[in-house]
């Protein structure tokens, strides 16, 4: 079938391309990377993870380090972080009693991705002025 126009009537012949066939290897059944990054994907989790790179934090420590997270939003952040096994809770005998979290081994294997990314948004932000 060729393109073009019938000069009669007026129509255009398209010929439609073939689906190629995809050559790549079937990723596994869970990839890693689609696991990575749906950790990181929430708004903020890049943050928390930042700030605990530099040592346990306190609920409260964390708020004041991201001022524009609200409570819900931190407390959901470390929930799923908990959950996956990045961070750690750790109780704090005090009066009220209160509670720190920092970065397992896991967690501290992302703080080198989290720089590299951040290296390249701040190539980003300096190519855009």
């Amino acid at each position: 079938m060729e393109c073009g126009i019938h000069l009669v009537t007026g129509k255009i012949d398209v010929m439609a391309l073939k689906v190629r066939k995809n050559r790549s290897p079937p990723p596994p059944a869970c990839c890693p990377l689609t696991e990575c990054m749906e950790l990181l994907r929430g708004a903020w989790t890049p943050n928390v993870i930042w700030y605990l790179s530099g040592g346990p934090r306190r609920f409260g420590e964390l708020r004041a380090d991201i001022p524009r997270i609200s409570a819900k939003v931190l407390s959901t952040r470390l929930h799923d972080l908990l959950s996956k096994g990045i961070i750690r809770r750790r109780l704090i005998a005090s009066s009220p009693p209160s509670a720190e979290y920092e970065l397992t081994e896991l967690g501290r294997e992302l703080v080198p991705a989290i720089n590299a990314i951040a290296k390249v948004g701040e190539k980003l932000q300096s190519a855009e002025h």
